[in-house]
């Protein structure tokens, strides 16, 4: 794991490659190389997390051994050794230098082309390729987007680098800011896609390759590997139980087997839930030691899972490590976030995210994890709900069925509350009656399930009236939603999920927290042969008689005893809301003051302080909502200050 950083246009005199390699120092803590050609434009750099060979041999950019390609590169090629296998068995293979996956990346470059050798390759990565040969850039990203890279044309150069930080340095670079990437934070709590929150730049999308070069401007992007097409496709006859389960633990151990590759320490994160007790388990399955593990527990018991994970743990005999903390703990991180997350980023799980990290980093190098179980095999709640929700709407027809959503709406949310509230009492932190009820009137008003998936996962209905002469750009949620294949609502939500929210929220929020204590996350799940394999299975493998993961349940009970693992998701729920009335209240106050909001000119202030105040009255809680302003507010007076 590492950081990358390069830029293609007019040479610049000083140190301007060191500034950008700087700025992301926190990715590469063990060496750092540059590399650059002033005559043809280009210059690279790279920060490195030594983690495969760890000798000089495996010092980045790397060239070739042709001498064509020179390579920066962030990632791990997990079956790099079988790749450099088949070279040598087709007397392809150079003479080694080291035993680096970077080296063999380039000798497959150089026997098989570019993307034949990202085809073969199992990992997760993001490619900054220069062909002297050609005289072009070429930048790739993994196939689900584990690994970040943003890029993009200010003035007559081009910029390329792991985070958006790296890109500030460069003396070309604009800093305009996207208004309509701030209504999409609003939106979504981030901004998605191949768009990032300044005009010009943006990201290249997951499996891209993009191409570049210096005889014109033009961005020639292709797909090598389409997680929509994957999810589309038809599906081939469906295996019985017991082969689908068999086949998935065999893809799931070799996946993880693949990625314990490490000559540093490794471990894995492990909250007590299906998806990381099934990592950590194939894990200590193959591992003749026990596997290091590491939770992260709250002392205020309402959105506590350590227990959980530590019963897992202690069944299957790892050497584990938690660490409970407090509120006031957790909202000391908070002050951190615009500097890890280098771009406007509203998932408040951010904070105990990084928290784990931070731990986790304290004993290992690398730390396995849970991610893209939910994406893969229906775990979010809103894929039951959403498809109980359809079918039972579709008995009402739909003229009733407005009326009665607008009725609900016509009404104040807290006076619903006051109303109802001696029927249905409200948990401390959880969403008033009243409010429940605005939003289930607003599911039912939508017109499809594409509409009513995308209202899901908005946080702000309506967030361009925030935002002054914003607009939400075309997404894959709305405009230019993929096609959807044979399968029924709850395939079609995880398409979305896997081609929006798992690469823009998760895996964003994953990257930063991890790499800004320079540990190196992976991911089992999103080997893409586990991937595939899982899209090919039928619905019901996903979720069964209300049941979701159903078949990754199967592969967990034959380690975990079920009664260790059948209780109610939890996730990193943060109390935001609470927080925002409370010890956070003074900082939020001084961010959304409606002077500042106008001297800015970002957001409207009378929408922003409606919400505000009707907050801080406990007629509302506006707290995801009121967040996604605050991180932008938050990350607007970091750059302000920070060179």
């Amino acid at each position: 794991m590492c950081g990358i950083v390069g830029y293609m246009g007019p040479v610049v005199p000083g140190p301007v490659l060191s500034d950008m390699m700087a700025a992301i120092a926190h990715r590469g803590p063990d060496s750092n190389g540059e590399w650059a050609d002033p005559e043809a434009g280009i210059a690279l750099g790279h920060l490195r997390l030594a983690i495969v060979d760890l000798t000089p041999t495996g010092h980045q950019p790397m060239t070739s051994a042709s001498g064509r390609y020179v390579l920066t590169y962030n990632g791990e090629i997990y079956n790099h050794m079988a790749l450099r296998c088949a070279l040598e068995e087709a007397g392809q293979a150079p003479a080694w230098r080291g035993s680096s996956d970077t080296e063999t990346l380039l000798a497959g470059f150089d026997a098989w082309g570019i993307e034949e050798t990202l085809v073969r390759a199992v990992g997760m990565f993001a490619i900054g390729l220069w062909d002297k040969e050609q005289r072009s850039l070429t930048l790739v990203r993994d196939r689900l987007g584990e690994k970040p890279l943003f890029c993009g044309w200010q003035g007559d150069t081009f910029l390329f680098g792991s985070e958006l930080k790296a890109l500030r340095q460069h003396p070309a670079f604009l800093g305009k800011i996207a208004r309509d990437g701030l209504v999409e934070v609003l939106r979504h709590g981030h901004v998605g896609e191949d768009r990032s929150i300044y005009v010009g730049i943006g990201k290249v999308r997951p499996g891209e390759i993009v191409t570049l070069s210096l005889s014109d401007r033009n961005l020639r992007r292709r797909l090598y590997w389409d997680g929509g097409a994957v999810a589309a496709a038809p599906k081939p006859p469906a295996p019985g139980d017991v082969e689908a389960i068999d086949r998935l633990e065999s893809l799931l151990t070799e996946a993880v087997d693949g990625q314990m590759m490490s000559d540093v320490p490794l471990g894995a994160f492990l909250s007590g839930g299906i998806d990381s007790s099934t990592v950590v388990a194939l894990m200590q399955k193959t591992s003749a030691q026990p596997v290091r593990t590491f939770s992260i527990g709250f002392h205020e018991a309402r959105y506590n899972e350590a227990e959980f994970a530590r019963a897992v743990a202690d069944h299957l005999g790892t050497a584990h490590t938690d660490l409970y903390v407090s509120d006031k703990e957790l909202r000391d991180v908070v002050p951190l976030l615009p500097r890890i997350y280098d771009e406007p980023f509203a998932d408040s799980s951010q904070i105990p995210t990084y928290l784990v990290a931070q731990l986790a980093r304290q004993h290992v190098t690398v730390a396995l994890s849970g991610d893209g179980g939910d994406e893969l095999f229906g775990g979010y709640g809103r894929y039951g709900h959403a498809a109980q929700l359809r079918a039972r709407l579709a008995r009402v027809p739909q003229g009733l069925r407005q009326l009665t959503a607008c009725s609900i709406r016509s009404l104040p949310a807290g006076g619903l509350t006051r109303l109802l509230s001696p029927l249905v009492p409200t948990p401390q932190g959880k969403e008033p009656i009243g409010q429940r009820l605005h939003r289930l009137a607003n599911y039912a008003r939508q017109p499809d399930l594409d509409s009513l998936h995308r209202t899901m996962v908005s946080v702000w209905r309506f967030p361009e009236a925030a935002v002054p002469g914003g607009h939400h750009p075309e997404s894959l949620l709305a405009e230019t939603s993929p096609p959807r294949g044979a399968g029924g609502d709850v395939e079609r939500m995880m398409q979305l999920d896997m081609l929006t929210y798992l690469p823009d929220d998760i895996l964003a929020k994953v990257d930063r927290a991890t790499m800004a204590v320079a540990l190196e996350s992976r991911a089992p799940f999103l080997d893409h042969r586990v991937t595939e394999y899982a899209w090919s299975l039928p619905e019901h493998f996903k979720l069964r008689d209300g049941v979701p993961k159903w078949a990754l349940r199967q592969v967990l009970y034959r380690h975990v005893p079920k009664g260790l693992i059948e209780r109610p998701k939890m996730g990193f729920e943060v109390p935001i809301g609470l927080w925002l009335r409370g010890g956070l209240k003074d900082w939020a106050a001084a961010l959304l003051d409606p002077t500042r909001l106008r001297r800015e000119g970002n957001f409207d202030a009378e929408v922003v302080d409606t919400l505000w105040q009707s907050h801080l009255s406990e007629r509302f809680n506006w707290g995801p909502q009121l967040w996604c302003v605050l991180m932008v507010q938050a990350w607007l007076e970091e750059i302000s200050t920070t060179p």
